[in-house]
Protein backbone atom coordinates (compact mmCIF):
# COMPACT_ATOMS: atom_id res chain seq x y z
CA UNK A 1 0.00 0.00 0.00
CA UNK A 2 1.25 3.41 -1.17
CA UNK A 3 1.97 6.26 1.26
CA UNK A 4 -1.39 7.92 -0.77
CA UNK A 5 -3.33 4.70 -0.18
CA UNK A 6 -2.44 4.88 3.59
CA UNK A 7 -3.73 8.46 3.47
CA UNK A 8 -6.38 7.42 1.91
CA UNK A 9 -7.70 4.91 4.41
CA UNK A 10 -6.95 6.75 7.25
CA UNK A 11 -9.59 9.99 6.00
CA UNK A 12 -11.68 7.49 5.58
CA UNK A 13 -11.65 5.39 8.89
CA UNK A 14 -11.59 8.93 10.46
CA UNK A 15 -14.66 9.74 8.59
CA UNK A 16 -16.44 6.94 9.98
CA UNK A 17 -15.20 6.94 13.40
CA UNK A 18 -16.62 10.60 13.22
CA UNK A 19 -20.23 9.35 11.65
CA UNK A 20 -20.30 6.60 14.45
CA UNK A 21 -19.23 8.99 17.06
CA UNK A 22 -22.68 10.21 18.18
CA UNK A 23 -24.24 6.67 19.36
CA UNK A 24 -21.05 6.23 21.62
CA UNK A 25 -21.47 9.33 22.92
CA UNK A 26 -25.01 8.75 23.74
CA UNK A 27 -24.39 4.92 25.45
CA UNK A 28 -21.44 6.92 27.73
CA UNK A 29 -23.56 9.64 28.61
CA UNK A 30 -26.48 7.92 29.52
CA UNK A 31 -24.77 4.88 31.53
CA UNK A 32 -22.81 8.15 33.82
CA UNK A 33 -25.47 10.49 34.37
CA UNK A 34 -25.97 8.74 37.32
CA UNK A 35 -22.77 8.82 38.76
CA UNK A 36 -21.51 11.84 41.14
CA UNK A 37 -19.52 14.51 38.61
CA UNK A 38 -16.02 12.72 39.69
CA UNK A 39 -16.86 9.43 38.52
CA UNK A 40 -18.57 10.42 35.80
CA UNK A 41 -14.99 11.56 34.09
CA UNK A 42 -13.64 8.24 35.30
CA UNK A 43 -16.74 6.84 33.38
CA UNK A 44 -16.32 8.75 30.18
CA UNK A 45 -12.60 8.44 30.06
CA UNK A 46 -12.21 4.33 31.10
CA UNK A 47 -15.52 3.81 28.97
CA UNK A 48 -14.27 5.33 25.78
CA UNK A 49 -11.11 3.50 26.01
CA UNK A 50 -12.33 0.25 26.42
CA UNK A 51 -15.05 0.87 23.73
CA UNK A 52 -12.52 1.41 21.58
CA UNK A 53 -10.26 -1.93 22.53
CA UNK A 54 -13.51 -3.29 21.78
CA UNK A 55 -13.94 -1.90 18.59
CA UNK A 56 -10.32 -2.87 17.70
CA UNK A 57 -10.80 -6.41 18.52
CA UNK A 58 -14.37 -7.13 16.59
CA UNK A 59 -12.82 -5.10 13.60
CA UNK A 60 -9.69 -7.86 13.71
CA UNK A 61 -12.24 -10.51 13.97
CA UNK A 62 -15.22 -9.29 12.14
CA UNK A 63 -14.96 -11.29 8.90
CA UNK A 64 -14.92 -14.76 10.76
CA UNK A 65 -17.97 -12.94 13.15
CA UNK A 66 -20.48 -11.95 10.68
CA UNK A 67 -20.11 -15.60 9.32
CA UNK A 68 -21.67 -17.01 12.48
CA UNK A 69 -25.56 -17.44 12.20
CA UNK A 70 -27.30 -15.56 14.72
CA UNK A 71 -25.00 -12.90 15.76
CA UNK A 72 -26.65 -9.93 14.43
CA UNK A 73 -30.04 -11.50 15.51
CA UNK A 74 -28.75 -12.09 19.25
CA UNK A 75 -26.82 -8.42 19.29
CA UNK A 76 -29.74 -6.93 18.80
CA UNK A 77 -31.78 -8.44 21.25
CA UNK A 78 -29.77 -7.75 23.88
CA UNK A 79 -29.54 -4.09 23.38
CA UNK A 80 -32.90 -4.04 24.28
CA UNK A 81 -32.56 -4.85 27.88
CA UNK A 82 -29.59 -2.07 27.48
CA UNK A 83 -31.66 0.55 26.01
CA UNK A 84 -34.44 -0.54 28.96
CA UNK A 85 -31.43 -0.19 31.85
CA UNK A 86 -30.50 3.13 30.65
CA UNK A 87 -34.09 4.74 30.63
CA UNK A 88 -33.67 3.38 34.40
CA UNK A 89 -34.89 6.07 37.32
CA UNK A 90 -31.89 8.01 38.86
CA UNK A 91 -31.43 6.46 42.27
CA UNK A 92 -30.50 8.78 44.85
CA UNK A 93 -29.67 6.15 47.61
CA UNK A 94 -26.63 7.48 49.29
CA UNK A 95 -25.54 4.17 50.47
CA UNK A 96 -24.72 2.79 46.99
CA UNK A 97 -21.01 1.92 46.83
CA UNK A 98 -19.75 4.47 44.19
CA UNK A 99 -16.67 1.97 42.94
CA UNK A 100 -19.93 -0.37 42.08
CA UNK A 101 -21.77 2.64 40.20
CA UNK A 102 -18.49 3.36 38.19
CA UNK A 103 -17.65 -0.37 37.34
CA UNK A 104 -21.45 -1.45 36.09
CA UNK A 105 -21.40 1.88 33.79
CA UNK A 106 -18.32 0.20 32.63
CA UNK A 107 -19.69 -2.75 31.59
CA UNK A 108 -22.84 -1.16 30.33
CA UNK A 109 -20.74 1.16 27.82
CA UNK A 110 -18.33 -1.82 26.71
CA UNK A 111 -21.07 -4.06 26.20
CA UNK A 112 -23.40 -1.87 24.42
CA UNK A 113 -20.80 -0.49 21.89
CA UNK A 114 -19.74 -3.73 20.99
CA UNK A 115 -22.68 -4.70 20.64
CA UNK A 116 -23.97 -1.75 18.12
CA UNK A 117 -20.28 -1.44 16.69
CA UNK A 118 -20.78 -4.97 14.85
CA UNK A 119 -22.35 -3.44 11.79
CA UNK A 120 -19.89 -0.64 11.59
CA UNK A 121 -16.81 -2.20 12.22
CA UNK A 122 -17.21 -4.32 8.37
CA UNK A 123 -16.80 -0.85 7.11
CA UNK A 124 -13.77 0.55 8.69
CA UNK A 125 -12.79 -2.84 8.46
CA UNK A 126 -13.22 -2.11 4.66
CA UNK A 127 -11.75 0.77 4.04
CA UNK A 128 -8.58 -0.23 6.10
CA UNK A 129 -7.84 -2.97 3.10
CA UNK A 130 -6.84 -5.56 6.25
CA UNK A 131 -4.40 -2.87 7.38
CA UNK A 132 -4.83 -2.78 11.53
CA UNK A 133 -2.43 0.23 12.04
CA UNK A 134 -4.56 1.98 9.90
CA UNK A 135 -7.75 0.77 12.23
CA UNK A 136 -6.30 1.57 15.40
CA UNK A 137 -4.66 4.92 14.14
CA UNK A 138 -8.25 6.16 13.02
CA UNK A 139 -9.93 4.90 15.69
CA UNK A 140 -7.31 7.04 18.51
CA UNK A 141 -7.97 9.85 16.41
CA UNK A 142 -11.93 9.40 17.01
CA UNK A 143 -11.37 9.13 21.15
CA UNK A 144 -11.13 12.92 21.92
CA UNK A 145 -14.36 13.44 19.78
CA UNK A 146 -15.97 10.90 21.74
CA UNK A 147 -14.91 11.91 25.21
CA UNK A 148 -15.88 15.95 24.11
CA UNK A 149 -19.37 14.29 22.64
CA UNK A 150 -20.05 12.35 25.91
CA UNK A 151 -19.68 15.34 28.10
CA UNK A 152 -21.39 17.59 26.51
CA UNK A 153 -24.45 15.06 26.08
CA UNK A 154 -23.86 15.01 29.91
CA UNK A 155 -24.55 18.89 30.90
CA UNK A 156 -27.69 18.49 28.49
CA UNK A 157 -28.94 15.60 30.14
CA UNK A 158 -29.12 17.91 33.06
CA UNK A 159 -31.03 20.48 31.28
CA UNK A 160 -33.50 18.56 28.75
CA UNK A 161 -33.59 15.15 30.60
CA UNK A 162 -35.95 13.98 27.25
CA UNK A 163 -32.88 13.32 25.95
CA UNK A 164 -32.24 10.37 28.04
CA UNK A 165 -35.67 8.83 25.65
CA UNK A 166 -34.09 10.48 22.55
CA UNK A 167 -30.50 8.17 23.40
CA UNK A 168 -32.49 5.21 24.54
CA UNK A 169 -34.41 5.08 21.24
CA UNK A 170 -31.47 5.26 19.06
CA UNK A 171 -30.36 2.07 20.56
CA UNK A 172 -33.82 0.41 19.92
CA UNK A 173 -33.43 1.85 16.36
CA UNK A 174 -30.01 -0.02 15.76
CA UNK A 175 -31.16 -3.25 17.72
CA UNK A 176 -33.73 -3.26 14.66
CA UNK A 177 -30.90 -2.70 12.29
CA UNK A 178 -28.95 -5.04 13.47
CA UNK A 179 -32.08 -7.42 13.77
CA UNK A 180 -33.00 -6.61 9.69
CA UNK A 181 -29.69 -7.58 8.48
CA UNK A 182 -29.84 -10.97 10.36
CA UNK A 183 -29.35 -13.66 7.16
CA UNK A 184 -30.05 -16.42 9.08
CA UNK A 185 -34.23 -17.29 8.79
CA UNK A 186 -34.39 -15.27 5.71
CA UNK A 187 -34.62 -12.72 7.62
CA UNK A 188 -32.38 -9.77 6.12
CA UNK A 189 -34.11 -11.25 2.41
CA UNK A 190 -37.85 -10.93 3.73
CA UNK A 191 -36.74 -7.10 5.25
CA UNK A 192 -35.07 -6.50 1.93
CA UNK A 193 -38.31 -7.28 -0.05
CA UNK A 194 -40.40 -5.34 2.01
CA UNK A 195 -38.22 -2.25 3.00
CA UNK A 196 -41.62 -0.42 4.85
CA UNK A 197 -40.89 -3.29 7.57
CA UNK A 198 -37.71 -2.87 8.49
CA UNK A 199 -38.84 1.00 8.95
CA UNK A 200 -42.36 0.04 10.67
CA UNK A 201 -40.00 -2.60 13.30
CA UNK A 202 -37.74 0.00 13.98
CA UNK A 203 -40.55 2.31 15.32
CA UNK A 204 -42.38 -0.30 16.94
CA UNK A 205 -38.79 -0.83 18.96
CA UNK A 206 -38.41 2.45 19.33
CA UNK A 207 -41.97 3.17 20.87
CA UNK A 208 -41.83 -0.06 22.65
CA UNK A 209 -38.61 0.42 24.38
CA UNK A 210 -39.39 4.28 25.42
CA UNK A 211 -43.19 3.40 26.05
CA UNK A 212 -41.82 0.98 28.69
CA UNK A 213 -38.90 3.62 30.20
CA UNK A 214 -41.98 6.17 30.40
CA UNK A 215 -44.32 3.56 32.19
CA UNK A 216 -41.61 2.56 35.04
CA UNK A 217 -40.39 6.23 35.63
CA UNK A 218 -44.33 7.26 36.12
CA UNK A 219 -44.48 4.05 38.98
CA UNK A 220 -41.30 4.84 40.51
CA UNK A 221 -42.26 8.86 40.90
CA UNK A 222 -45.33 7.50 42.12
CA UNK A 223 -44.02 5.30 44.58
CA UNK A 224 -41.28 7.56 45.90
CA UNK A 225 -44.17 10.53 46.18
CA UNK A 226 -46.50 8.05 48.46
CA UNK A 227 -43.43 7.14 50.64
CA UNK A 228 -42.48 10.80 50.85
CA UNK A 229 -45.69 11.87 51.71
Amino acid sequence: MSFIDMLYGLAAIVLLDLVLAGDNAIVIALAARNLPPALQRKAVFWGTFGAIAVRVVLTIGVVYLLKLPGLMLAGGLLLLPIALKLLKPEDHDREVDPAAGLWSALRTIIVADALMGMDNVLAIAGASKGHLLLVVAGLLISVPLVVWGSTLILVLLRRYPVIVYIGAGAIAWTSARMIAHEHWLGLAGWFERRAWAAHAFGVLLVFLVCGLGYLRERRHRRIAGGAGS
